[in-house]
């Protein structure tokens, strides 16, 4: 039997539960990493030299290892010493991955789901994550990247993982649009950020409100707007400055984020508007609206915050 080509590059995956451990992982493994959750660190030697499944193919496949309080013979010290001791016996780079969260979040996360924490099966789970969180201190501490996840999405953290364990090889700059509102909270992964909150806001049209910036009625109601050409403009021509540079820079990833309020109208037909453009010009971005689902709430469309309806809103008419 043919020797398996051992990895050379390793990656530790750990943190709190519930942080996003799993989801980390899954990426991972889209992204072509051979993954492996709750092995003992004591069998990783062992797993290098397990010869790779019937028709994977051979090479330097990046390996992925997930951990935590759950892992059998779990101590934070004693895998800081291991690892150190694997790292100087096998030609490998090992780092590790720490996925954080705030007490509170994880509380939610826990609640929402209806699962005990590990650490706290007939107790509350606040007590599991207070003992979680002291257990795992050393391994924070040590840990070569560390993302706190507490307002990330899912799609946000897929994001970030993606955006920092990629291989990367000579394919230019990935390019993403994004639309959000402001009044949920600004993207983690949004790497230019324009404010439209400056243009009227169709949510406080009744026939647009229930409608999203994907409607022709809203699309229409934007782009009359009397600043919209020439924002549309003066973004463009800074965004088609940036993109060249950025890619001679060998940037891997550029998300270009436009927010409203509520993020459903105004962002969304401009993310909408500014993704064909970049098509036009030879770029291939992919889309998302971050809040295209997000119910209308008129508490959030606050007049102070920036938005603009118009110098009258009983005189508008659809």
């Amino acid at each position: 039997m043919t020797e398996r080509a051992a990895p050379k590059t390793i990656l530790l995956v750990t943190g709190l539960s519930g942080a996003g451990k799993s989801t980390a992982l899954n990426q991972l493994e889209d992204l072509g990493w051979e993954t492996v959750d709750n092995l003992p660190i004591r069998l990783v030697g062992r797993l290098l030299k397990t010869p790779p499944a019937e028709g994977q193919e051979r090479g330097d496949v990046p390996l992925a290892l997930g951990f935590d309080s759950r892992t059998r013979g779990f101590a934070p010290e004693d895998l800081v010493d291991q690892v150190k001791k694997l790292q100087k016996a096998q030609d490998v780079t090992i780092s590790t991955l720490f996925l954080d969260c705030q007490g509170a979040e994880l509380g939610r996360r826990f609640a929402e789901t209806r699962r005990p924490h590990p650490l706290a099966l007939d107790r509350p789970a606040a007590d599991g994550i207070a003992e979680e969180r002291s257990l795992m201190e050393p391994l924070r501490r040590w840990a070569d990247t560390v993302i706190d996840t507490t307002g990330l999405a899912v799609n946000d953290l897929k994001t970030l993982v993606r955006e920092r364990f990629e291989e990367v090889q000579s394919r230019g700059t990935t390019l993403s649009v994004t639309s959000f509102g402001f009044s949920r909270g600004v993207p983690h992964n949004a790497d230019l950020i324009f404010d439209l909150r400056f243009l009227r806001n169709p949510h406080w049209i009744d026939k647009l409100r229930p409608l999203t910036g994907l409607d022709a009625a809203v699309g229409d109601y934007v782009r009359a707007d009397t600043d919209f050409d020439e924002a549309f403009a003066k973004i463009r021509e800074l965004v088609l400055f940036l993109l060249p540079r950025y890619e001679s820079e060998g940037k891997a990833y550029v998300n270009i984020a436009f927010g409203c309020t509520g993020g459903r109208h105004r962002s969304v037909f401009f993310a909408e508007s500014f993704a064909r453009m970049l098509q036009e010009e030879g770029y291939a971005p992919s889309i998302g609206h971050r809040n295209l689902a997000s119910r209308p709430v008129d508490s959030l469309e606050n007049f102070r915050d920036g938005d603009r309806a118009g110098s009258s809103l009983q005189e508008e008419t659809i």
